[in-house]
């Protein structure tokens, strides 16, 4: 299908700090506990949980942790109590970016995320100043060496995605967060494996970094990701690869 975007990009610095499977599994688990304290343990009846669940799955996350998350939610065993905050920026070279944040401690966030976007060069923004920029997508990544784009793109259709696209040898299915259910159900009865599986906000349009800016915001991504309060960290930059950076 037609379109072109730097999400296969984008996702892979990203996967690349979250090779960290432990650290990217503890914010997996946040994101069930919470869905499961606000809506119940049951996901038939807690949309919210469904997808949380579903995103941990394209992480290929053991169903262990995930029922441990549940239960940890609804206090089966012990349950904590996490803010959600969004906090909206602007970067060197104009980009822009959102860092979606679970914590205990919102004055320890706000104080944290604030000092590592500054010392970067970039600046917290008004609200809606910088969401506006973007667009809440489901967002699939397959391996598309391992498998077939014609058989992906049957499944995906037929689920209900957008759009479909190649880049560089990944398989970057798009849907309507309406929609990403019923898409990854048809690529997981398919026991077809994710790299990546989420509900995720997709810049409407992308700016070009140089190689120093792109430097600099590659190493400001990573020290957010580092930080247990970020859960999700998305910008429209258009950088080069960290070596070549």
């Amino acid at each position: 299908m037609s379109g072109h975007s730097k999400w296969a990009t984008i996702k892979h610095k990203k996967g690349a700090a979250d090779a960290k499977r432990g650290q990217m599994f503890t914010k997996l688990i946040k994101e069930i506990s919470i869905a499961a304290r606000m809506g119940g343990g049951d996901p038939e009846s807690n949309a919210r949980l469904r997808t949380a669940i579903l995103k941990a799955r394209g992480a290929n996350m053991p169903k262990d942790n995930i029922e441990r998350a549940i239960k940890k939610g609804t206090g089966e065993l012990g349950a904590s109590t996490y803010e959600e905050l969004v906090y909206e920026a602007y970067l060197p070279g104009g980009i822009a970016m959102l860092i979606e944040v679970l914590t205990d401690n919102k004055n320890r966030a706000a104080a944290e995320v604030r000092n590592i976007i500054t010392k970067a060069g970039g600046s917290l923004a008004t609200s809606n100043a910088v969401l506006r920029l973007f667009e809440r997508k489901g967002v699939i990544s397959i391996d598309g060496e391992k498998y077939e784009e014609d058989k992906i793109m049957e499944l995906a259709l037929e689920g209900g995605a957008d759009d479909i696209v190649n880049e560089e040898g990944e398989i970057i299915v798009y849907t309507t967060p309406d929609a990403f259910e019923a898409v990854m159900n048809a690529i997981n009865n398919a026991e077809i494996e994710t790299d990546g599986a989420e509900i995720s906000m997709v810049p409407e349009s992308y700016v070009k970094a140089d190689k120093d800016t792109g430097a600099k915001i590659h190493k400001l991504i990573d020290k957010l990701e580092e930080n247990d309060d970020v859960q999700n960290v998305y910008h429209n930059g258009e950088l080069p690869d960290e070596e070549e950076a």
